[in-house]
Parts: structure tokens; C-alpha cells; sequence
């Protein structure tokens, strides 16, 4: 992958929070970069920035100093108007809670990222039902979360997150709810998101299972980044 220009590139960040007058560090001097078409996997014991670093990657959070950038845009430089855009456009979010609304259908949960944009309706459910075939769920467009299981309701939300061809997918402990199978198959569809059709993601997880996936392992401990951990070719 020498030749694969990053996507996203960090440099000299650091991001702190005040508790009263206490300055608390979270992030300390994090530099690296992350490949078009990698599969990035942020480890580390609770309380170590690794949530943090995802949100400030998907511009959720500004940091107190550095430079972040996706694809050629420094997002550190945008207002707050035009970071929504950029976001709207750019992130796919996979949450660990799915963040479905509950009096929405599946189809209608997916296609809210869609309505801000100009697609006719036509062109919504064409996109709609494309991300919901992606996911296996298409016989189930019509359901409410409350009518599915947690794998179902991730998957949903993972349809969500690509329903607008996002330049990256970020996901913060996607199978941190779900039981071992329904994990397993999150992990696996995570997985052909990022080799047959090239998503790039970068994921927070605890769980050693759902790291295997991913090509490289970093970790923080304490705010500080360690070294890389490829991981070992399949």
C-alpha cells in the first residue's frame, strides 16, 4: 500500500478538557496517517482518547491545536456551518447504540442523511434500497427498530452510514451491544465494506475479535499513540 495516498492525515494534535479550573489532557501530540482503503482499528484501555480522536477525525470535536485532514480539506479551518456540510457529505457514523429513531422504518431511518440533499425521491430509494441490499435487509424496509433484533438494528444503521457514499466510515464500539454471533456478522459485513467495495474505516473497539479485522491496530494509552501494529496478513 506504499503507493495509496492517505486519506486522512494528523498532525501535532492535542485536545484537552476543563474540569472547573483543571485542565485535563486527552490527546497528546497524536501524528499519523491512515491509507484510502485502510481498515483502522483504535485500541486502549477506557478513559485513553480513543473516542475522542474518532470524534475529532469526524469533525464531532475541534481540538485545541494540530491539523487534521480528510481527503484534501483541513477541517480544522471550517466554521461550524460549513463542518456540518463537510460531515454530512464525508462521515459515515456506526454507533455503538444504533441511534435508529424508533417511529421510523428501517427504509425511512436510512434515508435520512438523503434528505438534505438534492436527490429527487426517486433517486432517495434508489439509494435507500441499494444500502439496505448491501446490508441483507431489504425484506425488512418496512420494519421499526423495535420490531428487530440488535444485529438487524446495527445493520440498519450501518446502511445509514453508507447510504451517501461517505469518504470515510467511523465507528465507535459497533459491536459493543451485540451478542458473539450477531457481532460476528457485523464484523464480517464491516469487513466487506472495506474489501469489496473500499470503504476506508476507522473503528474504536474492545473487543480483540473485532480488531482482527482490520488491517492495522493502533493504540493509545493515556493520550499518547504507540506504535503501529500491522496485522498479520490472512
Amino acid at each position: 500500500m506504499e503507493n495509496v495516498r492517505p486519506i486522512v492525515e494528523i498532525k501535532n494534535l492535542f485536545k484537552s478538557y476543563r474540569r472547573g479550573s483543571q485542565v485535563v489532557p486527552v490527546l497528546e501530540d497524536i501524528t499519523f496517517d491512515i491509507a484510502e482503503g485502510e481498515f483502522l482499528a483504535l485500541m486502549g484501555p477506557s478513559g485513553s482518547g480513543k473516542s475522542t480522536l474518532l470524534n475529532l477525525i469526524a469533525g464531532i470535536d475541534e481540538p485545541d491545536s494540530g491539523i487534521i485532514t480528510v481527503g484534501d480539506v483541513d477541517i480544522t479551518t471550517l466554521t461550524e456551518t460549513q463542518l456540518a456540510q463537510w460531515r454530512a457529505i464525508n462521515v459515515g457514523f456506526v454507533f455503538q447504540f444504533y441511534n435508529l429513531i424508533p417511529v421510523l422504518t428501517a427504509f425511512e431511518n436510512v434515508e435520512l442523511p438523503l434528505l438534505l440533499s438534492p436527490l429527487s425521491r426517486g433517486e432517495r430509494k434508489e439509494h435507500v434500497e441499494m444500502a439496505l441490499q448491501v446490508v441483507s435487509l431489504t425484506d425488512r424496509m418496512d420494519h421499526y427498530p423495535g420490531q428487530l433484533s440488535g444485529g438487524q438494528q446495527q445493520r440498519v444503521a450501518i446502511a445509514r452510514a453508507i447510504v451517501t457514499d461517505p469518504t470515510i466510515l467511523v465507528a465507535d464500539e459497533p459491536t459493543g451491544d451485540l451478542d458473539r454471533h450477531s457481532a460476528k456478522e457485523i464484523m464480517d459485513l464491516m469487513d466487506r465494506l472495506n474489501t469489496e467495495s473500499g470503504k476506508t474505516i476507522i473503528m474504536v473497539t474492545h473487543d480483540p475479535r473485532a480488531a482482527e479485522k482490520a488491517h492495522v491496530m493502533r493504540h493509545l494509552d493515556k493520550g499518547i499513540l504507540e506504535n503501529v501494529h500491522p496485522q498479520d496478513p490472512l
